[in-house]
C-alpha cells in the first residue's frame, strides 16, 4: 500500500508538502499540487483509509454523502442532520454528487481525507455507486431511506409500502373510487413498495387496478407535468391521483392547471413527503407526512453509537409515515 513518503519520493517533494496537499491544511502552489496529486491518483492512494488506522483520537466530524440534493426532501433531511450534528458537537462535511456518479469517487476521498469519524449516505440512485467502492471502507456508516445494494451499515427508512396504502386509502375514503398513481423509477425500493400499498388499498376495496393508471415517471417536478398530462388525455380519465413525492404533485398542479381544471372539483391529489412548501399551494397538498427530524435524528445518534461500538450487530430502524389532509381532497 502507498504510502505519503512515496509519494514525496516520486513527487520529489518534501513530506510535508504532501500533507498539506492531501489535508488542504496550508497553500501549495498550483504547479506542485499537480504534481502530487498526480502521483496520489497513479499510486491510487487513500489518505483516510492509512490515517484511520493510526489515528488515536476522533475528529468530531461527520461526513455526508448527498446525491440529490435539489430534491427538497433531501434539503429539510439534511437541515435536519446538520442540527443534531450541532447538538452532539459534531462538525458536519457535506459532499453533493448532483446526480453524477463519475464524482462519487472524487467526493468520497475528499471525506476520507478530512478523516471524518463516520459517514452518512443518503442517495437517490445508491445503482450509480459501483459496490466495492464502498464495501471496502473501514468506516461506520448509516444510509437514510432506501439502499438497494449489500452494504456494511444501519439503515434507517419509513414504511414506504404504508405510506402507499395511506395514501391511497385517503383517497377512497374520501369517495375517490378511481385513482391514478403516478410513481417515480419502478428500480427504486421505495417506489415498489409505495406501488404495493397502492394496490393493496385497491385491492381491499374490491377496485380495479388499471394499468393504464400506474404512470411510471421521476421524482422531480417535470415528471409530475408529464406523467399528470398522459392521464388527464385518457378517455377515461381518473378522479385522484397519488402522486409518489410532493415534488411530482407539484408538476400535477401544474398540469391540471394549464389543463384548465380546478383541484380538487375536477380533480383530487395527494403528494408524499410532506416538504415544507406543501402548506402554500393552491389549494394546500394533503400528503403522507415522512418523519424527517425522526430519520435525521436516528441517524446522526446510530452512527454515533456506531462510532463508539463499531462491532455491535448492524440495524435496520423503520420509521412510519402519517397522513397530512389539507384541502386537495
Amino acid at each position: 500500500m502507498a504510502t505519503m513518503k512515496d509519494i514525496a519520493r516520486i513527487a520529489q517533494v518534501s513530506l510535508s508538502t504532501v500533507s498539506h496537499v492531501v489535508n488542504g491544511s496550508r497553500f501549495v502552489s498550483p504547479e506542485i499540487t499537480e504534481k502530487v496529486q498526480k502521483v496520489i491518483k497513479e499510486l491510487d492512494y487513500k489518505p483516510s483509509l492509512v490515517a484511520r488506522s493510526l489515528k488515536i483520537k476522533e475528529t468530531n466530524t461527520l461526513g455526508m454523502l448527498v446525491t440529490a440534493s435539489s430534491n427538497p426532501f433531501f434539503a429539510e433531511v439534511v437541515r435536519h442532520v446538520e442540527r443534531y450534528c450541532e447538538r452532539h458537537n459534531y462538525h458536519l462535511i457535506l459532499v453533493n454528487t448532483d446526480g453524477n456518479p463519475q464524482s462519487l469517487k472524487k467526493h468520497l476521498d475528499r471525506l476520507l481525507a478530512k478523516q471524518v469519524d463516520g459517514l452518512l449516505l443518503m442517495c437517490a440512485e445508491p445503482q450509480d455507486f459501483e459496490p466495492e467502492i464502498l464495501a471496502n471502507l473501514q468506516l461506520p456508516m448509516v444510509v437514510i431511506d432506501w439502499w438497494q445494494q449489500p452494504l456494511n451499515a444501519d439503515i434507517i427508512h419509513e414504511n414506504s409500502e404504508l405510506g402507499g396504502y395511506l395514501a391511497t386509502k385517503a383517497l377512497i375514503d374520501a369517495g375517490y373510487t378511481d385513482v391514478a398513481v403516478i410513481t417515480g423509477e419502478r428500480s427504486k425500493p421505495l417506489t415498489v413498495n409505495r406501488l404495493k400499498g397502492y394496490k393493496r388499498s385497491l385491492s381491499e376495496k374490491n377496485l380495479q387496478i388499471r394499468p393504464e393508471w400506474i404512470i411510471e415517471s421521476h421524482f422531480h417536478y417535470d415528471g409530475g407535468v408529464e406523467a399528470t398530462r398522459k392521464l388527464l388525455a385518457l378517455p377515461n380519465r381518473p378522479q385522484a391521483i397519488f402522486a409518489m413525492s410532493d415534488s411530482i404533485a407539484i408538476g400535477a398542479y401544474q398540469a391540471i392547471w394549464q389543463a384548465g381544471l380546478r383541484i380538487p372539483q375536477d380533480i383530487a391529489i395527494i403528494g408524499y413527503d410532506n416538504i415544507e412548501l406543501t402548506q402554500f399551494l393552491a389549494p394546500p397538498l394533503s400528503t403522507i407526512h415522512q418523519p424527517k427530524a425522526r430519520l435525521a435524528k436516528n441517524a446522526v445518534e446510530q452512527l454515533l453509537a456506531r462510532i463508539r461500538e463499531p462491532n455491535k450487530p448492524i440495524e435496520t430502524i423503520q420509521l412510519e409515515p402519517e397522513l397530512v389532509k389539507r384541502s386537495s381532497f
